[in-house]
């Protein structure tokens, strides 16, 4: 299912989350994505993420302090990490944010050949390991 809010594109399948987002976020898109992801927690269990930062401007302060709320609160519900960027100081996001999570977290550099592509083989690769 594709969902798209202001500045946000979200694509959900099975146990995949895919989060495109673009520009600054505040309080008001969280309430649109979390419950969605949520719904998608309960359906599936533990999700793989990818979050795609374009033009990504930072939190407001409202938005960062859900952002810390939903990571307290689903601290084990996500199994695999990606953060997509092209930016030094959302590499340091993809570091920041593992305190807040037991996924494993990895960053992706938009400005290296298929990036995107190298994010969902990586999340999809936990799969192929969970079958064996």
């Amino acid at each position: 299912m594709a969902l798209t809010f202001k500045n946000i594109e979200l694509i959900e399948q099975e146990k995949y989350v895919f989060l495109r987002i673009t520009g600054k976020l505040e309080k008001e898109d969280y309430d649109f994505f979390v419950p969605e992801i949520e719904k998608h927690i309960e359906q599936y269990g533990k999700l793989n993420v990818i979050i795609e930062l374009d033009n990504f401007k930072g939190w407001t302060a409202g938005a960062a302090w859900e952002d810390t709320k939903f990571g307290i609160h689903h601290f084990n519900d996500i199994r695999r990490l990606a953060i997509i960027g092209d930016r030094a100081w959302e590499k340091g996001i993809a570091v920041f944010c593992k305190v807040f999570t037991t996924a494993e977290v990895r960053y992706f550099d938009s400005n290296e050949k298929s990036a995107r592509e190298r994010a969902e083989n990586w999340v999809k690769e936990n799969d192929k390991k969970e079958v064996v």
